[in-house]
């Protein structure tokens, strides 16, 4: 069962850099033909790129605050992932500053009485001066017992 005290729970800030390599490889995992992200000194990244959060958030101890959730892993799921640039996209050489919180925990009655919780976390990615870059918002959903 979602624990609700877990609401506004925030992560650890951790570092996350933007790599020509890694970038081009991204793009060719998820089948980008786009020469943005595949060209040039300083390709963009695709826009999902920052899900690659997951890899790097393990670098540093208490950076993902979803296990304060604790959603149940046989009636939970990811429902939603959603992508936020707040000015043009990063790019190979930059360095984002990471922090995620959980922003919302609700309810929502089913058509047949049962309940789903909704919990949604954001990642905030920020420069070396502070500007918000972009949000990742990712939703998970626990249905009742």
């Amino acid at each position: 069962m979602v624990n609700k005290a877990s609401l506004g729970a925030k992560g650890a800030v951790f570092e996350m850099d933007m790599e020509r390599g890694k970038i081009f490889e991204f793009a060719r995992a998820v089948l980008s033909e786009d020469p943005a992200h595949l060209e040039g000194a300083t390709p963009i990244i695709p826009p999902t790129f920052l899900s690659t959060t997951l890899i790097w958030e393990k670098r540093v101890e208490g950076a993902n605050p979803w296990s304060q959730v604790e959603m149940s892993e046989e009636r939970g799921m990811h429902a939603e992932q959603e992508f936020i640039f707040h000015g043009p996209p990063p790019r190979a050489g930059d360095r984002l500053f990471a922090q995620a919180r959980i922003s919302e925990i609700y309810d929502k009655e089913r058509r047949d009485g049962s309940m789903l919780t909704f919990v949604k976390m954001v990642t905030e990615f920020r420069d070396a001066d502070g500007a918000l870059v972009a949000e990742a918002i990712l939703t998970g959903v626990e249905r009742q017992e």
